[in-house]
């Protein structure tokens, strides 16, 4: 692929701000671009990509933002905001159309319709690089070898089927390194629900059946296996064989027991994504069935964004290309209604899958009734997510009224710290709008205050606050001046009192910040939900209803930073204890590392320990504690 890069049109100062702007610019590039097919994206001043579009022909394309009268009000705002553009030329429509959807998951671009929340999809994986494959659950690139089966729509349904596997096929599910360190079985044996094959209870012969088995299962032959086990339990009945009739009776109830927790049952289908789209007050959700071997996978509701103004088409076939921009489509997938360019995604979706993929939107029969069983889902999730935020409004005008705000607040930054006597310092940031917690826009702070440059001492909570409000504003200060990527609150919330509040006001003085609200929530005596107390600017502390919603919501505010900031400070606790200083030390395993770090709260605080000290930890003798003071003190 060739890329044609255009330097930015300079305008001239003290020009009025007229809508030709963006026009003349887009006006500048026609006389050099080619009727190719390709990728297009415009850029505002300030260098942000605002949209990025697939075209067959370039040129043509492009040509139709030169005519802003031809356009929606929303689009004629995307041209007057545009200041140079960038090309990318490819051999094919189909290839256009896939790095298009790419860019607009890397770029997300302010006026393209967006899927958000496209976490991966886990698998369940039939190990192939062990003698004794092992049966797991598995999310990412497929690195390993061995089979995988999904996708299924959340781990919850993984895990459950990942028990039923394992009562019905007795598949080992650890780790090798546990496998090969057995000397007898383990507690998953006892409970019948592995064959350990660890200890060699189980053959080599008869463990690969039960594989097979698995995963004759899993590829919808499941009818198959249980009328085999069926005749194997009978037989061993008859030859009073009881103890082993009844192992392969708990494994024909639990197949039993997964089928009958199937709601789709489509057994004439291999694989397919059902993928149905519901409309409503400007909103949209896509609901999307995974069907493989003839059983129900799961599903999930998306919510694309910027679709207001978009024909359910071109939403349609926005989340087609996204959604599969990462993961492999099955060879038929299954609408609630056609895509304007139906052929072109079809190829660009075979070319992805390395197989033929079919779209079809079905008129009647089996498969029309899986779509409208989908476009319920659709319906029912959106008209859910529309009273959830009419809830999440009233909740939100609430508490402008409750602190005095001139408005409900869009955009909520909630600050909170987590800490032991100093070490492993967190500062944790959550954001909450209009539709809820916005998750992609949570940051963690790693504080400063245990390293050897800073002006304050570990575990003073005032200046660990000052520290994260600093940076966290100084920062959006810099990359959003004026105020119009979105990226500044209408309210920060502080899980304090006074003390933190008042830590808040003389950062924000010191940044010059006058237009941001600020409230701190503070516990109440003995720490009881229900007594928080609230603290403004210019105002006496104030307690709200124990029954107001505004106060449950105010508690689900710091409840959430409160956990994402203690997530956080025992996910880096671990990293630390894991590469600790002390891994070093002979004689110093896993068990000594704890108990030291737990009683001392941190390598450097053992490093500073006297030989004293040391001996008054649980499990440590004087033999271990001198080992450990010598480590540290070389020169003594």
């Amino acid at each position: 692929m060739a890329e044609i890069k255009q330097n930015q049109i300079v305008e001239e100062p003290g020009i009025s701000n007229a809508p030709l702007k963006g026009v003349d610019v887009i006006k500048g590039y026609l006389k050099s671009l080619t009727s190719d097919p390709g990728v297009y994206r415009m850029i505002n001043l300030e260098g942000d990509v605002l949209y990025v579009g697939k075209a067959k022909n370039l040129k043509k394309r492009v040509s139709n933002y030169a005519h802003p009268g031809r356009q929606s009000i929303r689009i004629q705002r995307m041209i007057n905001q545009t200041r140079s553009m960038e090309f990318v030329t490819t051999h094919t429509e189909a290839e256009a159309l896939l790095l298009e959807a790419n860019l607009i998951k890397k770029l997300t671009p302010r006026y393209n319709i967006l899927l958000r929340d496209d976490k991966s999809f886990p698998y369940i994986l039939i190990t192939g690089d062990h003698a004794y494959p092992q049966v797991l659950k598995y999310r990412g690139t497929r690195k390993r070898k061995g089979e995988y089966f999904g996708p299924f729509a959340s781990a919850g349904a993984v895990n459950q089927s990942l028990a039923i596997l394992q009562r019905a096929f007795l598949l080992r599910s650890c780790t090798d390194a546990v496998f090969t360190s057995r000397t007898r079985p383990c507690l998953l044996y006892q409970i019948k629900r592995c064959s350990a094959p660890c200890v060699e209870i189980t053959t080599r012969q008869d463990y690969a059946r039960l594989v097979e088995q698995a995963r004759s299962f899993l590829t919808g032959r499941s009818k198959t296996i249980q009328k085999q086990l069926a005749e194997e339990m009978q037989d061993l009945s008859e030859n009073l064989q009881f103890e082993k009739a009844a192992v392969l009776r708990d494994r024909i109830k639990a197949m039993t027991n997964i089928q009958s927790h199937q709601d789709i049952q489509a057994p004439n289908i291999d694989e397919a994504d059902i993928i149905a789209l519901h409309m409503e007050a400007g909103q949209a959700c896509i609901q999307i069935f995974f069907l493989r071997s003839g059983t129900n996978y799961g599903n999930r509701a998306y919510f694309p964004t910027h679709t207001a103004d978009a024909l359910p088409e071109q939403i349609m076939e926005a989340f087609l290309g996204q959604f599969y921009a990462n993961k492999i489509p099955p060879k038929l997938i299954l609408l609630s209604i056609s895509v304007m360019e139906k052929r072109v995604l079809a190829d660009a979706l075979s070319e992805r899958a390395g197989k033929r993929v079919d779209l079809r939107v079905p008129s009647r029969g089996q498969k029309r009734g899986l779509v409208r069983l989908a476009l319920e889902n659709a319906r029912k999730a959106l008209n859910r997510r529309l009273v959830e935020s009419a809830s999440q409004r009233q909740l939100l005008d609430g508490l402008a009224e409750k602190l005095g705000l001139d408005h409900a607040p869009d955009r909520i930054e909630v600050y909170d710290n987590s800490h032991i006597s100093g070490t492993n310092a967190i500062g944790a940031m959550i954001v909450s709008g209009p539709e809820g917690f916005i998750k992609n826009a949570y940051r963690k702070f790693n504080i400063r205050a245990d390293k050897e440059d800073t002006e304050f001492q570990p575990g003073d909570d005032y200046a660990m606050m000052r520290e994260v409000l600093t940076r966290r504003f100084a920062r959006v200060q810099k990359e959003d001046p004026d105020r119009s990527r979105g990226q500044w609150p209408d309210l920060v919330l502080i899980d304090g009192g006074a003390g933190q509040l008042g830590a808040t006001l003389e950062v924000f003085g010191e940044l010059g910040i006058a237009d941001v609200s600020v409230a701190a929530i503070a516990k109440g005596p003995d720490r009881n939900a229900g007594r928080e107390r609230m603290f403004l600017p210019n105002r006496a502390p104030f307690s709200l209803d124990s029954r107001d919603p505004v106060l449950y919501f105010l508690q689900r505010l710091r409840d959430e930073a409160h956990r994402f900031a203690i997530g956080t400070h025992r996910s880096r606790r671990a990293k630390d204890m894991k590469r600790s200083p002390l891994n070093e030390i002979q004689g110093i395993g896993s068990v000594r590392k704890k108990a030291l770090l737990h009683h001392f709260g941190s390598a450097r605080a053992i490093s500073e320990a006297g030989l004293a000290d040391l001996e008054a930890v649980d499990g440590i003798s004087r033999s271990i504690a001198e080992r450990v003071y010598d480590w540290f003190h070389p020169e003594d």
